[in-house]
């Protein structure tokens, strides 16, 4: 599954995703995002196992309405983590 990490600067209104930039998403193979934020900008995750990571900037473009100030960020490792499982007996 491609994975992208976007960061960029916005104003006081929040990032909002409209319903046709949805359909460009997905039509972009994305089927999963995160939308962040905090007082200094906001962020996007976008997954997907048909996305094309070389569509980054286009999916960010949707979602940031521009590529002005955008980072991009692409995993290095993903993976689950879980407890060790507990063994019974003495």
């Amino acid at each position: 599954m491609a994975m992208v990490v976007a960061l960029f600067p916005v104003e006081e209104a929040e990032p909002r995703l409209e319903p046709a930039a949805l359909e460009e998403l997905a039509n972009l193979g994305v089927t999963s995002l995160a939308l962040l934020r905090d007082s200094c900008g906001a962020g996007v995750v976008l997954e997907g196992w048909a996305f094309d990571v070389r569509e980054a900037q286009r999916a960010v473009r949707v979602v940031a309405g521009t590529s002005e100030g955008v980072r991009t960020l692409q995993p290095l490792v993903q993976m689950g983590v879980s407890s060790p499982a507990v063994l019974g007996g003495d």
